[in-house]
């Protein structure tokens, strides 16, 4: 079983977030039950798969939850993009969000690749 916490791709998947929460405290209050509660969602989808993928058995599983996060990951860059177009969030939050995230599922898809070619 490895140490989820010591991944450098959960340490930055849990600060995104921990920021992903900030900024939707700031939503709309109508948008608490809809887009506030969807990006949460899939934020904190990543991580926690994460986490439950090291815990698994073999790097099959381990590769099927970072799957998983990588879905949640594309999932929650919509809702990124969609936030800043409704104008929930500022431009530089948007950028800097976005780019936390592509860096993250560029590093999940990375980690996929290395444990599929030792299967």
């Amino acid at each position: 079983m490895k140490d989820f916490r010591n991944l450098t791709v959960w340490q930055k998947s849990h600060r995104l977030a921990l920021e992903t929460y900030r900024i939707t405290k700031l939503f709309p209050k109508e948008e608490v039950y809809g887009l506030t509660s969807q990006m949460r969602r899939a934020c904190v989808s990543i991580p926690a798969n994460i986490a439950e993928g090291c815990a698994q058995r073999s790097d099959a599983a381990f590769c099927r939850h970072l799957v998983i996060a990588l879905a949640s990951g594309a999932e929650l860059e919509y809702y990124f993009i969609l936030s800043a177009d409704l104008g929930f969030m500022k431009h530089t939050e948007f950028t800097s969000m976005l780019d936390e995230l592509t860096q993250i599922k560029k590093m999940l898809n990375s980690f996929i690749q290395k444990l599929s070619a030792k299967s």
